[in-house]
């Protein structure tokens, strides 16, 4: 459900879009569904993947938990505007999700932009009980 609402919005965004950012507003809004799908799975089990079990974890269950109750994505995880993978790397409680732009490398302007994404803090669990 959470990649037919992307598909969706990124279609609106590129056709209402005709200058050189469109990359980076598809990205803005794949980083904003991909971190929804990355906190339903943080309220079923109780935290963020690691780095290791990356986003692989909103697919297919990681070892070891019980809890996981995905698949979190109804497809694969999408590449960024770019056609690369998207990085994943936890950082304590959350977690960091990002991409380079269309140069590959950090730092940058318009479609070269990096683009970042971190979960807002969790005060207590009230979210996740609200969606269950």
């Amino acid at each position: 459900m959470a990649l037919a609402a992307l598909a969706a919005f990124d279609a609106i965004v590129r056709w209402r879009s005709g200058h050189v950012d469109e990359g980076v507003r598809a990205v803005r809004v794949q980083i904003q569904v991909l971190g929804t799908a990355l906190d339903t799975l943080r309220c079923d089990v109780g935290r963020y993947p690691t780095s290791d079990e990356g986003l692989r974890a909103l697919r297919e269950r990681p070892a070891g938990l019980a809890a996981w109750d995905g698949p979190y994505l109804t497809r694969d995880v999408p590449a960024d505007s770019w056609n690369r993978p998207y990085i994943y790397r936890a950082i304590g409680d959350g977690y960091e999700l990002s991409t380079l732009g269309a140069d590959a490398r950090p730092g940058g302007r318009g479609d070269d932009a990096d683009e970042v994404g971190r979960p807002e803090p969790w005060v207590d669990d009230a979210r996740c009980r609200r969606s269950r």
